[in-house]
């Protein structure tokens, strides 16, 4: 009984290993799902689908668009340059007043007073002077002392002018004509140099200060007109450049310019936004690319182009922007194959697969 016990177990151990020779036959004879073939080669990869644009010359308008600031032709905060009392105002807020207009008097009660003294030494010492003169004809007295009275004589002149040109600051006159605008003091403050009193803007014709990329500097020139806009205001108006600033701003890569804009009816306000648009000369070669083609960079923008079936990358410079492309200035020449999506599959080098789009 036992021998037959054994035997069957023996048995089923020869069975058990052959079994499993068998499977593991079986399983290299088979190939496995996804991995290389029977006959060893392993399939290639499918290769990545993009749509592509062929580059071709377009008529472009060029226009440049940039924000702007309306600014008064002229304008100045008016403060005395005495330190004094107000004893007059006459203007009103917001009145047109002419160049030389008196706006403010303050107290010169002080400065008359010295005045009126000096004249009456100067009178004095010129009476002096002619005795004195009359005297040295007939060596009566010394040359010394008719110098000496001489000098007392030009003396009190010189402080005469000087009390004559203080006696004018006490007048604040406009510089130029122009607008009033709020009053800040009353009569009989007290003010200084650092008082702004009011001020006084010239409204008619306005100035508009507003920047352009540089790569635009050569072709803009004074006398261009400018085109702009303002909040609120549906008309857009014409104003012309006179002076364009000769160095470029380091911190935005752009240039100043300032236009000059009729303002008769006064319908414009210093201070004012302004959407401003400068048509350039025409330029029937230009290059356009859908925008999604362009790779933004922190250096640099770049763009994908069609060599041989494989990706290219190129460095690219950019100008004018509509609604679904952007102008490229360098970079591309026309018949060049632009990669418009699958943009961020691609790799240099790396061979691809497109379709050309319109």
């Amino acid at each position: 009984m036992r021998n037959k016990t054994l035997r069957i177990v023996i048995l089923f151990l020869v069975l058990a290993v052959a079994g499993f020779f068998i499977y593991k036959l079986t399983a290299k004879s088979e190939p496995k799902a996804g991995g290389p073939a029977a006959g060893g080669a392993r399939p290639a990869a499918r290769p990545i689908q993009a749509d592509a644009y062929v580059v071709k010359p377009v008529k472009l308008d060029e226009i440049i668009e940039a924000s702007g600031t309306l600014q008064s032709n002229e304008e100045v905060e008016l403060k005395p340059e005495i330190t004094g009392r107000i004893t007059q105002i006459h203007f009103k807020e917001g009145a047109k007043v002419a160049k030389g207009t008196l706006l403010i008097k303050i107290y010169d009660g002080d400065i008359l007073a010295t005045l009126r003294k000096l004249e009456l030494q100067r009178e004095l010492a010129r009476t002096t002077l002619a005795r004195q003169e009359s005297l040295l004809k007939i060596n009566g007295i010394s040359r010394q002392d008719v110098d000496v009275t001489t000098n007392q004589v030009a003396a009190y002149g010189a402080d005469i002018e000087y009390n004559r040109a203080q006696l004018q600051k006490t007048e604040i006159r406009a510089p130029f004509s122009g607008t009033i605008g709020l009053r800040n003091v009353s009569e009989g403050a007290i003010v200084g140099p650092t008082t702004i009193m009011t001020t006084l803007q010239q409204l008619d014709p306005l100035k508009i200060d507003f920047a352009a990329p540089e790569k635009y500097r050569n072709a803009i020139r004074k006398g261009e007109p400018v085109y702009f806009s303002v909040t609120g205001d549906t008309t857009r108006y014409r104003g012309s450049i006179y002076a364009i600033d000769p160095k470029i701003d380091l911190a935005t890569r752009s240039v100043k310019i300032r236009a000059v804009v009729p303002n008769p009816s006064g319908t414009l306000f210093p201070g004012s936004f302004a959407r401003t648009s400068i048509q350039l000369k025409d330029n029937p070669n230009a290059i356009m690319i859908p925008s999604q083609a362009v790779i933004p960079g922190t250096r640099f923008k770049q763009v994908i182009v069609a060599d041989s079936g494989k990706a290219k990358f190129v460095i690219v410079e950019t100008g004018i922007r509509n609604e679904s492309n952007v102008q490229i200035t360098s970079g591309l020449e026309i018949g060049d194959t632009v990669i418009t999506t699958g943009i961020l599959q691609l790799k240099p080098g790396m061979p691809f697969k497109y379709n050309k789009v319109q």
